[in-house]
């Protein structure tokens, strides 16, 4: 089952303060757009997702636009029209479900969008909400209380709102006038919405308290919390013909080359899946396709910069890197050295924290036969 996620972030949202829309604004030194963004491109059950910004703002795009799984489009004139630009994006290829989120909740957990992606198993939309706990008041004039509100079976609404795709397209191209949210559209056409539970966390920037609130949260949860990420990629390429073997960047003379559609760099190749693995973003194919003439005999550094920065743009370090190659040929102790101090060049890490060590399968098997190499690789990607 696919889910794509809808950002909202076309909104001028000046009334917290400032010469830029708030989410535009440091949050804890990134943006306020930048967190939301990272908390649904972490979500594993996303596969897709549109960044809806004003139209005055989609050069400021170049920074979350052009990897395949945000698209930047403009919204319009009210927060419809923008859901709706979002939605309709998405008609090429229809995800099963959708989420709507507002850019202005960057705290937004990962519990939290699955809760409401579970929810859409078995209800045609989802919301998390929060029940209402406090006496609630009427006032006519602002300054004296006229009655007391029964607060039983209020809530506080929130987003990420998901729904069946399909269903909530066809509300909001049928719905005239302006409502709160999603779930208002969604309720005025039948559809049956499942409340989930929400979070204190899950605040909406409004006022510039909201600010010194979230920032507050944001260094608790820092400091309470390490996100520690592993990941592994083997590799394989058989011999053929040829006077070289290119291993972790290193050029070594031997009496066959191996074949592959790039470089055939086994070892590159399998540190560059274990970089994507740890990031749950697929594999070199992918992002790569050999399919595609344009990658043919590439150096195989260009896919390893490509996983490093992925990695980086999520705020990920990469703390160590282990690579084992498996063949009976060629030797590769003489060129262990060489090959970790290229590898950590380009991951731009100290050489202490890369491994390249090698070892024989015993004669067994294809590596045994000398018929190719094989390589394993672990790293360890670390946000503090």
């Amino acid at each position: 089952m696919t889910t794509a996620a809808v950002i909202v972030a076309a909104g001028r949202g000046r009334r917290v303060g400032g010469h830029l829309p708030k989410q535009w604004r440091m949050l804890a030194g990134r943006t306020v757009l930048a967190r939301t963004l990272d908390a649904f491109r972490d979500a594993r059950m996303i596969d897709r997702i549109i960044l809806v910004l004003h139209p005055d703002d989609m050069a400021l795009s170049a920074g979350y636009d052009g990897h395949e799984d945000v698209l930047a489009v403009a919204g319009g004139a009210t927060r419809g029209a923008s859901v709706l630009a979002g939605l309709e994006a998405l008609e090429q290829e229809p995800p099963q479900n959708v989420l709507i989120h507002d850019a202005a909740r960057p705290l937004v957990t990962q519990d939290i969008i699955a809760r409401v992606c579970k929810a859409l198993e078995h209800h045609e939309g989802a919301a998390p909400a929060l029940a209402i706990t406090d006496a609630l008041w009427r006032s006519n004039d602002g300054a004296l209380v006229g009655e007391t509100v029964n607060r039983q079976g209020l809530f506080r609404a929130q987003t990420p709102q998901g729904f069946h795709y399909e269903k909530i397209l066809q509300a909001h191209r049928g719905h005239k006038g302006e409502a709160a949210d999603d779930v208002e559209i969604a309720l005025a056409t039948g559809l049956d919405v499942a409340i989930v539970a929400g979070s204190e966390k899950n605040l909406k920037i409004t006022v510039e308290e909201d600010f010194r609130r979230a920032e507050h949260d944001i260094h608790e949860m820092e400091n309470s919390f390490m996100d520690i990420r592993l990941g592994n990629g083997f590799d394989v390429h058989r011999f053929t013909s040829g006077t070289r073997v290119i291993l972790c960047g290193v050029p070594i003379e031997h009496s066959r080359a191996l074949a592959g559609h790039s470089d055939a760099d086994v070892g590159m190749h399998a540190l560059t899946d274990a970089i994507y693995g740890a990031l749950a973003d697929g594999d070199i194919g992918r992002h790569f396709p050999p399919s595609d003439p344009q990658w043919k005999g590439a150096a195989s550094k260009i896919f390893l910069e490509h996983a490093i920065a992925r990695a980086r743009a999520r705020g990920f370090e990469i703390a160590n890197a282990d690579i084992t190659l498996i063949c009976e040929e060629p030797r590769i102790g003489p060129h262990a050295q060489a090959m970790g101090h290229t590898l950590a060049a380009i991951m731009e890490i100290d050489t202490q924290r890369v491994s390249v060590k090698a070892t024989t399968s015993e004669t067994l098997g294809f590596t045994g036969r000398k018929e190719g190499i094989a390589a394993l690789a672990t790293v360890t990607l670390v946000k503090s």
